[in-house]
């Protein structure tokens, strides 16, 4: 298993502790438990961000810019 491998699964992980951290918050009754998702929510989040950035930085995570002419095609599709 390489190093790209290794930081994809990282990174799906935290992905998918975050949501079911989202969860959850939001199907938690009282607030004392929405308040310890919605912490634990937070400190995922940071650290699926540090994990982004830092495949990122390597350039294992690469984004693609989209021309404004697609951005305005899409937005026209779903306003429909």
């Amino acid at each position: 298993m390489n190093d790209m491998n290794i930081a994809t699964n990282l990174l799906n992980l935290e992905k998918g502790v975050c949501d079911l951290y989202m969860h959850g918050a939001v199907e938690s009754a009282t607030d004392k438990v929405r308040n310890a998702f919605s912490s634990g929510l937070n400190e995922n989040l940071g650290m699926q961000k540090c994990i982004y950035e830092t495949m990122s930085s390597l350039g294992m995570y690469q984004m693609q810019s989209v021309p404004q002419q697609k951005i305005d095609s899409v937005k026209q599709k779903f306003s429909n």
